[in-house]
């Protein structure tokens, strides 16, 4: 599982995964000593990990003074209760959202000062992939064609000063028609715009670890 706290990525791995070498620069086995600040600094791998060292992380996340932490990696004790806790600790948000290609180049929203991809809510009842072309369609005005499942993020925000955990799967789209393609101002979508590899990657210098992720996750399936 993956979940990006703040935009910080924190991988919880089962029993039986471990992070590979060169994904961590300091090893914190939390049965034997104490996690600090100080300690969790750039990558870093926790070992032995209960509910209260999560709630130590959580709240280092989650401070609002800037951290050299770049990626956290979490070994639990116990995966599936560590797993649940932490999901008790947010209002869990179901979505969906689509990488739409066209020939070579992929379409990119910019939202809240931040280039992003077009998702949104599942409602009660909607299959993911409905919630998928519907939310492409509602925010972008073009119509798709739904391919495969490329991944699913994790995400935390906060809303009314509530701590919020959003699930967004995502599927890979290409494009029917955008003849009448046009942003969706009511939903804080200033622009659209098609890019191509080089410029995505550009564009991934303002957006966020979990978008970056997304189109890791699509590279890999090829």
């Amino acid at each position: 599982m993956i979940i990006f706290i703040n935009d910080v990525p924190v991988r919880m791995y089962r029993a039986d995964e471990n992070p590979s070498d060169g994904q961590f620069n300091l090893v914190i086995d939390a049965s034997v000593e104490t996690i600090t600040t100080s300690k969790l600094i750039h990558h870093v791998w926790v070992q032995n990990a209960h509910e209260k060292d999560l709630d130590i992380l959580l709240g280092f996340l989650n401070s609002p003074v800037p951290t050299s932490l770049l990626s956290l990696h979490i070994s639990p004790a116990d995966y599936p209760a560590l797993k649940d806790y932490l999901q008790s600790k947010f209002k869990v948000i179901k979505a969906a959202g689509g990488l739409v290609r066209k020939k070579d180049k992929f379409l990119m929203i910019y939202r809240m000062k931040k280039w992003d991809l077009p998702k949104g809510k599942k409602e009660k009842k909607e299959k993911y992939k409905d919630t998928a072309v519907r939310e492409v369609s509602e925010e972008c005005n073009i119509s798709v064609k739904l391919g495969k499942k490329i991944c699913t993020t994790w995400h935390t925000y906060t809303m009314n000063k509530r701590a919020m955990l959003k699930k967004t799967r995502w599927y890979v789209m290409d494009t029917l028609d955008d003849s009448k393609m046009r942003p969706a101002l009511e939903e804080d979508i200033e622009e659209l715009r098609w890019m191509n590899p080089k410029e995505v990657y550009h564009a991934l210098q303002l957006s966020y670890k979990s978008i970056a992720y997304v189109f890791e996750r699509y590279h890999d399936m090829k």
